[in-house]
């Protein structure tokens, strides 16, 4: 049930042009926002949008962005995705949503002037009844609709407009994707985790490698996280969830492995507690609770192995005693 009183079936749609979405997506609340890592600051939002649908009795849906505008703008310096699709659309879901539409960010669509992109998509294609998001927002070619803007244009074509405040830890500072993304730069990952409002996690294939760890005692599932991940080098202590959702602790690597490599791409290798079998080609996620250390170069492989036996050590006695952050940690990890 949503909070409209409801039952829910979560829809997810790409939204073309001139197409109409589904039934269960039209004439809803819509919160508009690219929703990258759906951090605490995006949780307003939503509540917000969610607290109105609520009130008129009908879905609340989500519309994002596909790139993310940055990294259609900036080829060549994509942004770091904290949140992919299909991780946005789950966490869209358990934060009460009914729904969420993509839009293809492309050529044509950031030509668009703002009053196309009323007119076109939240009257004709969405039939928005009330709009969410945040204080901030700007759309339309060249950046030309801003909230006065917005909200002129819902009297004009008969939605509301909520607009939202930027929201603000305990400290004061503001919740931002970027904010994150520097925290998690910095191996901080509890900061990362307490902005986020949930552990943060990457989800990848498991591919094969030079099965080193194996043959050490420590095979790992090893993943190729994007280029553009900005994301500590070090040992993290880890939840591993395979495809069948099954949830193992474990400790991970992620790196260039400077003691049996100092050449190739960063890898995520994770030492899976407690499991012996097969992951190759599975597609599973690694959910980071702690960073450990940062990486270091041993004088050989028996150093390396002495030090592989502490970080294991360390990382069970810190997953023993973690507790969830809240429902969308407590779904996703435990």
């Amino acid at each position: 049930m949503n909070r409209s009183g409801h039952e829910r079936a979560f829809v997810t749609a790409v939204l073309r042009p001139g197409e109409p979405v589904a039934s269960a997506l039209h004439g809803a609340v819509v919160a508009i926002g690219n929703f990258d890592g759906v951090h605490r600051g995006h949780q307003a939002v939503l509540c917000e949008a969610l607290e109105k649908g609520a009130e008129l009795g009908c879905a609340t849906i989500v519309l994002t962005f596909e790139p993310h505008p940055r990294s259609f703008f900036k080829p060549a310096e994509p942004v770091f995705r904290l949140t992919p699709s299909p991780l946005r659309a789950k966490l869209l879901e358990l934060a009460g949503c009914d729904g969420v539409v993509e839009c293809a960010f492309d050529k044509d669509f950031a030509a668009q002037t703002a009053q196309e992109f009323v007119e076109t998509i939240l009257v004709d294609q969405l039939g928005a009844r009330h709009v969410v998001t945040g204080h901030d927002f700007h759309f339309g070619k060249g950046r030309q609709g801003g909230p006065a803007f917005l909200a002129s244009a819902g009297d004009r074509a008969g939605f509301g407009v909520t607009l939202v405040e930027a929201f603000a830890d305990e400290n004061g500072d503001i919740v931002s994707s970027s904010r994150i993304r520097s925290a998690l730069a910095e191996g901080d990952v509890t900061l990362a985790a307490g902005l986020l409002g949930y552990r943060f996690q990457v989800e990848g294939t498991v591919i094969g490698g030079k099965q080193l760890g194996r043959t050490l005692g420590y095979p790992t599932a090893n993943m190729a996280l994007p280029p553009e991940a900005t994301l500590a080098p070090g040992i993290y202590a880890v939840r591993f969830r395979r495809a069948d959702g099954t949830l193992y602790d474990g400790v991970a690597s992620y790196g260039y492995r400077p003691t049996v490599t100092s050449t190739g791409e960063p890898l995520l290798e994770t030492y899976v507690f407690d499991f012996s079998g097969d992951l190759y080609g599975e597609t599973c996620s690694v959910t980071l609770f702690g960073y450990l250390r940062p990486e270091l170069k041993f004088d050989g492989l028996d150093e390396l192995v002495v030090q592989m036996r502490r970080d294991e050590e360390e990382a069970r006695a810190l997953l023993s005693s973690v507790q969830p952050l809240g429902i969308i940690d407590e779904a996703l990890n435990f």
